[in-house]
């Protein structure tokens, strides 16, 4: 079975940074896509990032210029650089594996339980 753990997450004053990272054991490889959602309170899940089998990105327009997502293939880790955060990007964070990326699109196969990031104004 595939499991996800991720760390990393805290609390941070607004335009700090945190770095998320995410291990993946069992059947994940590299050629699976790798992702990172959010989830606010009281609001739906946001797909925050997505990096291809061949290191394509994508990231949600919110987090544009300021996040950055990379992987180290032969460990099967995702990280999640976050620069300039701000109150909004507060929530927490699931790392996620395989399944479906289609540009944009991403439907996970497995999640992580998720790590908390907290952004203080």
């Amino acid at each position: 079975q595939v499991q996800l753990v991720e760390s990393g997450g805290g609390l941070v004053q607004a335009g700090g940074s945190l770095r998320l990272s995410c291990a993946a054991s069992g059947s994940i490889s590299s050629n699976d896509a790798m992702g990172w959602y959010r989830q606010a309170p009281g609001k739906q899940r946001e797909l925050v990032a997505t990096i291809s089998s061949s290191g394509n990105t994508n990231y949600a327009d919110s987090v544009k210029g300021r996040f950055a997502i990379s992987r180290e293939y032969t460990k099967n880790t995702v990280s999640l650089q976050m620069n300039s955060l701000k109150p909004e990007d507060t929530a927490v964070y699931y790392c996620a594996a395989g399944g479906v990326l289609i540009g944009s699109y991403y439907r996970p196969r497995f999640w992580g339980q998720g790590t908390q990031v907290t952004v203080s104004s």
